[in-house]
């Protein structure tokens, strides 16, 4: 399982003094803690916050700025940045992100941007896939049907399929948008997903083998169409599921 998935899945990964820094200086960013445009706490006050050295400090800082969260400046300080300039392809602003809260517009965004993707990646597997990737493609379809899935499990398989696709596209700009699949499948994991019913199940292999056909078959348009179907039924149950969230609070 990556990272994102399993971050979702676990309740308390250990981690290093730098890690703890970044993640919750991160999140405290991502969640509106600390705004875009205030000035984080000096080195000295974050540093006992945090019981640290100015060394870990100043590497986590050097990391939050590289995911474009923060950005130093002499005589001012450390400010947070707007949300448009966050690296949102960076896999822990994309989680912080969603452990911040979810919103429609946030997974429909996600939505449009495995849209771009996605489906181009399925009709580059037309034209480069050997016998031996239809064979893993449909070896990924039959681990996902297994009626016994629970909620990380399923995702989890989901996940490899998708990657596989952007493997055996051979584009490795299809490969590097594996973020944001992980992110939409985290997504599932926490709000609605096949593996709540049998017959969800069987659905989701089901439409999941249509594409590994039309990409065995060398059909572009039908590979594509078939890509699209799959993200979009998955974004419309995870819309519907936020809503059902919604009126229950």
């Amino acid at each position: 399982m990556t990272g994102l998935l399993a971050t979702v899945a676990a309740s308390h990964p250990t981690r290093s003094s730098h890690a703890h820094v970044v993640g919750t200086l991160g999140r405290q960013i991502v969640d509106g803690t600390f705004p875009p445009g205030s000035i984080l706490p000096g080195d000295k006050d974050l540093g006992e916050t945090f019981g640290v050295s100015r060394t870990v400090l100043r590497e986590a800082m050097k990391t939050l700025a590289a995911k474009r969260l923060i950005e130093a400046k002499t005589r001012v300080g450390t400010r947070v940045l707007e949300r448009e300039r966050w690296n949102l392809l960076d896999q822990d602003v994309l989680r912080w992100r969603v452990e911040a809260g979810l919103d429609g517009r946030f997974i429909e965004d996600l939505a449009t941007m495995r849209l771009a993707f996605e489906p181009e990646a399925a009709a580059l597997a037309c034209r480069r896939a050997a016998a031996a990737d239809i064979a893993r493609l449909e070896a990924i379809v039959a681990e996902l049907g297994n009626p016994a899935h629970d909620r990380t499990s399923i995702a989890r398989v989901d996940l490899k399929f998708h990657l596989a696709v952007a493997d055996i596209s051979q584009n490795p700009f299809m490969r590097a948008t594996s973020g944001l699949i992980e992110t939409a499948l985290a997504i599932v994991l926490r709000l609605s997903s096949p593996a709540e019913d049998a017959e969800m199940i069987r659905e989701c292999a089901d439409n999941h083998r249509l594409i590994v056909e039309a990409i065995a078959s060398g059909d572009e348009e039908r590979a594509r169409a078939t890509m699209r179907t799959v993200i979009e039924l998955g974004a419309t149950r995870t819309q519907a599921a936020l809503g059902d969230g919604a009126a229950e609070g």
